[in-house]
């Protein structure tokens, strides 16, 4: 199987990939761009399987000998360069492992791939080592940045590389995608996408975060209970956001979530495209108790905590404020 199949979304990158490999016109270097977890390790992985295969087909057939040493890592035609040094990529780490290396011709194949993974952590001084290669590189190499900020490199770099700018996918595509793959309910899914801001990978970080999945519930239980709450019950729950140190704006994020969820409720009486749709017989119980315009003050009561908690506010009074906000809604 080819490694491009596990790959979800960027589809025009991929059929560019493939067209590269299929009509022999390979670049000798490439820039994969976009935010950590958005798939730059995996597409590289996958152009890597293609130029590398036994069969040369353009997608890598999945089931050569050199395939299957390229998924496994142990391919001596794929090196990975990574960090020595903690948030650099020095001078000596791409000559040791690329610029020297690569006058050695490949061991098996056409093709010599080079990975270098976390790009924006070259240093300038490493970045003019690799110039030389770059502008005259031999036949058989091909080397490949990933990085997630591409505004770093030389254009001296750039204008000899080929650019891919990973573009997020869809949330329903990361929706149906973590429902499929991890049978979770449809409303986590949705949130955890919804949070994702399109990047697959931080979608799935999120869904297998104890931290993240305890934020939720607890934001989740107090939109649930907060029309019962007292006065003391807003209090202790201020000093259990406090003291539990949650990731407050993840948490009031989720807050607003839920009561855009009523507002589209109360607009549409539909519950089909609620991310908290489970959750159907508390968010119909928001809409009756809540005006338009009370929703919207509650909405506008979350923004205002996380400005006044980045202003450095008094945090347990940012919170309390912002839930009699809630509640007086």
């Amino acid at each position: 199987m080819s490694e491009y199949s596990k790959i979800i979304g960027h589809e025009n990158i991929i059929s560019q990939l493939i067209s590269a490999v299929s009509m022999s016109k390979i670049n000798h270097a490439y820039i994969f761009n976009g935010p950590d977890g958005s798939g730059k390790n995996m597409l590289a992985k996958a152009f890597a399987q293609a130029l590398l295969c036994e069969k040369q087909g353009p997608e890598g057939c999945g089931e050569c000998h050199f395939c299957k040493q390229t998924e496994s890592g142990s391919n001596h035609d794929l090196i990975y360069i990574r960090h020595s040094k903690e948030n650099i990529i020095s001078v000596d780490d791409i000559r040791e492992s690329l610029v020297q290396d690569i006058q050695i011709k490949p061991y098996n194949g056409l093709y010599k791939v080079y990975i270098i993974d976390e790009a924006e952590k070259l240093t300038v001084q490493a970045q003019n080592a690799l110039l030389k290669t770059i502008e005259e590189p031999p036949e058989y190499s091909v080397i490949i940045f990933l990085t997630n900020n591409a505004d770093i490199f030389l254009q001296t770099i750039l204008s000899r590389c080929i650019v891919f700018n990973l573009k997020p996918l869809r949330d329903d595509v990361i929706t149906d995608y973590l429902i499929k793959t991890y049978k979770i309910a449809d409303y986590e899914a949705k949130v955890c996408s919804s949070f994702a801001q399109g990047i697959l990978g931080k979608a799935i970080r999120l869904f297998e975060s104890e931290d993240f999945n305890g934020v939720k519930e607890a934001a989740v239980r107090l939109v649930k209970n907060i029309y019962s709450y007292e006065i003391y019950d807003l209090i202790e729950e201020v000093k259990m956001i406090s003291q539990n140190k949650v990731n407050i704006n993840d948490f009031i994020d989720i807050l607003e979530m839920w009561y855009r969820d009523v507002i589209l409720f109360k607009v549409t009486k539909d519950p089909n495209n609620l991310i908290f749709k489970d959750e159907i017989n508390y968010i119909r119980k928001s809409a009756s108790k809540s005006s338009y315009e009370g929703l919207e003050n509650i909405i506008n009561g979350c923004e205002i905590a996380k400005s006044r908690i980045k202003a450095n506010v008094n945090f347990d009074l940012a919170i309390e404020l912002m839930l009699l906000n809630i509640k007086e809604n």
